[in-house]
């Protein structure tokens, strides 16, 4: 059976609904709202991105993009309880996390109760484990996770359209995280479509303790293209690495890429070698790199310990290495931690297994 093309992830009204669907059926069936709830615990996965094209500037401020999301075992843990009442109230020791109305998870809760037209106060609180400014989309998991929390708290449910709605109102990368697994992202990031998933992989982030401000990235870029274009360099215009994009994920979503390896998929690791192998890359390495080298050298830490490809997640400053096993993964880890820089062993996640694992705290 043929695999399915790009052109086969335009919107349809069935592809992510279906999904949410299988996100409100963990949630539990809808029970009446009872006084004071028991705190929920959930899960808050990280995402890193497989390649990332940036394309022209948009009329309402924003970049195209194209970008593969890939959701992670990595994560923080929420804890979230309602009662009678009204007000968000945010916790989280560490101080770089704001606990204001500019926290994500504050505007996800507003957006919410506002749809089911529900009254409560809310407490969130949060354990933190992913970095800040990591490019890794903690705060955004951290909406989302609160989303799915608060319906089991007030033991109401929002339909699935609706929450993408709400997400994708508060952020350009929350929507993906309603879907996980592996996930193409197009428009600002927040169209998002499930892609065939890839097989769980070992990887290592590696944190190194530096914050990259993606605004700053994304003017840094523009200004880098601005250059270019008067300087009539040669390249490829923001239509046409749009397209070149789309075209290498269409390939290879239909075993057409061409790449050595995508024939005869007997081993695991191949649908993602044959995707690495297509010439995907971060465009936001041509920016962030010059500006802080550390994270280049962290890219390149990674390639000697054997990742067969390493990356910046996002505008970083997280990087992240795919191994071929979990062994490799670990050593690698061991090796950049002696060597003075924060890494960690984890593993991709499948979509089945993101959402059998969220609640499982």
């Amino acid at each position: 059976m043929l695999r399915p093309t790009l052109s086969r992830l335009s919107p349809s009204p069935t592809s992510t609904s279906q999904l949410l669907a299988i996100a409100t059926f963990e949630n539990g069936p809808a029970k009446p709202y009872n006084r004071f709830s028991m705190p929920i615990a959930v899960h808050s996965f990280a995402k890193i991105n497989l390649g990332l094209r940036i394309g022209a500037l948009r009329a309402d401020g924003f970049h195209e993009l194209r970008t593969v999301y890939q959701t992670i075992a990595l994560h923080d843990v929420l804890r979230l309880s309602a009662v009678r009442g009204s007000g968000i109230e945010i916790r989280c020791p560490d101080p770089r996390v704001p606990t204001d109305s500019s926290n994500t998870c504050y505007r996800v809760v507003e957006c919410a109760l506002q749809s089911l037209k529900a009254e409560a106060k809310v407490r969130i609180e949060i354990e933190k484990k992913l970095p800040v400014q990591g490019g890794l989309g903690g705060a955004s998991a951290n909406a989302v996770a609160t989303l799915l929390a608060l319906e089991r708290a007030l033991k109401k449910q929002i339909s699935g359209p609706e929450k993408l709605r709400i997400v994708a109102e508060v952020g350009s990368d929350l929507p993906l995280f309603l879907v996980g697994g592996t996930i193409l992202g197009l428009g600002r990031g927040e169209d998002v479509y499930p892609m065939p998933d890839l097989p769980a992989t070992p990887c290592v982030i590696a944190t190194p303790a530096i914050g990259v401000s993606t605004p700053k990235a994304f003017a840094d870029w523009d200004l880098q293209q601005g250059r270019q274009k008067s300087a009539k360099l040669t390249g490829l215009s923001h239509s046409d690495r749009m397209i070149e994009f789309s075209r290498a994920v269409s390939a290879w979503l239909s075993g057409t890429s061409g790449v050595p390896g995508n024939k005869g998929r007997g081993r695991a690791e191949t649908p993602l070698l044959d995707l690495v192998r297509t010439g995907i890359e971060n465009d936001f390495e041509q920016v962030v790199f010059p500006q802080h080298p550390d994270l280049r050298e962290v890219k390149r830490a990674l390639e000697r310990e054997g990742a067969f490809y390493a990356s910046l997640s996002g505008s970083g400053s997280a990087v992240y290495g795919l191994f071929r096993g979990r062994s490799a993964a670990v050593k690698a880890a061991g090796k950049l931690n002696a060597s003075g820089i924060p890494a960690t062993a984890t593993s991709t996640l499948t979509r089945r297994q993101y959402w059998r694992r969220i609640f499982d705290c």
